[in-house]
């Protein structure tokens, strides 16, 4: 299982410049960037990561097709490519939170579909066009330069069954965003493997990424209090797409609300013990390990730490660099050996 971190895109140049060094240090194996509403685009963040790393697997997490166009999202994941040497992949999702911008979010599956196959007829030198449901793609459009690789890997960011089957046909991960829950990890392979099968790939072609804010500190109880209001807004959206939680409507009902006052501290004292541990990584370094270890038996094949990390952002990196990546890979490793020994 890989171990990745992930950032807000709400940094200095050198702010990223010096994080992307030190997860590259701590010997983690990629880094992502956000793309949510309102923070900086990911792909200037992610360039600089490309110029001061040498192994780091770099992406966005997520972009979306309808504020961006197909064709410019093919031309980013070209450029990131050429920077990083063909350390990149391409995060793919629906996008939340577009409504406060007026967005629609029409067929957002079929509009995953269609930004899909543009992007890979583009990078692959295709110019024979494209007719989507969504998105088309012009014959003669063609990009006017030859791009590192003709494909990248590409993530999706879903969290149903129909997005599962999308997935099972075209990616390499899935990301379900905002979990940190095994029995979700545990369905969604479920649905990868049988949509793969149905395509005819293996089982196991599509990976499996659990990912969500992390605070992790020695103070355990103040972890929880910080992730508690970093967490209420993801929660607010992903909730309801968690088949094997039950969450409380009328607590998701005051949570929103609460949300949309800006009561951020009030919103997530909301969240009882039991919801906060199924879509956040937080407490001390041995919980989180444990909490990781369990995301890799239910089937994850790569987690994520999200944004904030810890009380400051380099000292999360750094606590999760010393002291829960070796106890993560500790574990699988004897784990592991056991397996093959048995």
């Amino acid at each position: 299982m890989r171990v990745t971190v992930a950032l807000q895109s709400d940094k200095t140049t050198a702010e990223y410049r010096a994080l992307a060094e030190r997860v590259e240090g701590h010997g983690f194996d990629g880094l992502s960037v956000y793309a949510d509403l309102g923070f900086q685009p990911p792909l200037p963040a992610l360039l600089t990561a490309a110029a001061h790393t040498r192994h780091l697997t770099l992406g966005p997490a997520c972009l979306n097709p309808y504020l961006t166009h197909p064709v410019e999202i093919a031309g980013q994941a070209a450029a990131l490519d050429e920077a990083s040497g063909g350390r990149s992949y391409l995060g793919l999702a629906r996008g939340s939170w577009l409504d406060r911008a007026g967005v629609a979010q029409e067929r957002p599956l079929r509009a995953l579909e269609d930004t899909v196959a543009i992007v890979r007829r583009l990078l692959a030198g295709d110019d024979s066009g494209y007719e989507g449901t969504v998105h088309h793609l012009p014959a003669g459009t063609a990009l006017h330069y030859r791009p590192l690789r003709p494909a990248v890997e590409l993530l999706l960011g879903v969290w149903g069954p129909h997005g599962a089957r999308l997935a099972g046909r075209l990616a390499d991960e899935v990301k379900i965003g905002g979990s940190t829950n095994p029995d979700m990890v545990r369905l969604m392979r479920g649905w990868l493997d049988e949509s793969a099968a149905a395509a005819g790939r293996p089982a196991g072609s599509v990976g499996v990424v659990a990912g969500a804010v992390t605070v992790v500190d020695e103070d355990g109880a103040l972890a929880r209090r910080v992730a508690r209001r970093e967490v209420a807004m993801y929660v607010d959206v992903v909730a309801a797409l968690d088949r094997t939680v039950d969450v409380d409507p009328e607590l998701l009902r005051r949570l929103h609300a609460l949300l949309a006052a800006g009561a951020l501290d009030e919103a997530g004292a909301l969240l009882p013990d039991d919801v906060l541990d199924r879509f956040c990584f937080a407490g001390t370094p041995q919980a989180v390990a444990e909490r990781t270890i369990a995301l890799a038996e239910a089937g994850a094949t790569r987690v994520e730490f999200g944004t904030p990390h810890g009380l400051t952002g380099p000292g999360g990196i750094d606590l999760l660099g010393t002291a829960v990546l070796p106890a993560v890979r500790e574990a699988l490793g004897a784990r592991a050996v056991a397996g093959v020994g048995a």
